[in-house]
């Protein structure tokens, strides 16, 4: 029997009985093309060619994880809805509570 436990709590996960949740996180660099050639200049075919070709070298500089990075989470249902609700980690606004005058 696999065991599995939350990556986040490092709670154990009883397949058996409770929700398991898996996130996966892929992230890459965005970056603006260089318009140097007209449309009807470029060979499409060879570009993503020439990409595959690159991701399929693990050694390759220009792959790094600074361009491409993906990840594989399994949650517990608390720690879920902790992620769900706020994703990006982004600090929330505290409620300032003011006086009725």
């Amino acid at each position: 029997m696999i065991h599995y436990s939350c990556d986040r709590c490092k709670q154990t996960i009883d397949s058996q009985q409770d929700l398991r949740y898996t996130v996966r996180i892929e992230a890459q660099a965005a970056m603006e093309p260089v318009d140097s050639l007209t449309d009807e200049d470029r060979d499409y075919l060879l570009e993503i060619h020439e990409v595959l070709e690159r991701l399929d070298d693990v050694e390759s500089e220009l792959v790094s994880e600074d361009i491409y990075q993906r990840q594989r989470y399994d949650l517990c249902s608390e720690c879920y809805q902790k992620f769900i609700s706020n994703p990006v980690g982004a600090e929330l606004p505290s409620h300032v509570g003011f006086s009725q005058n």
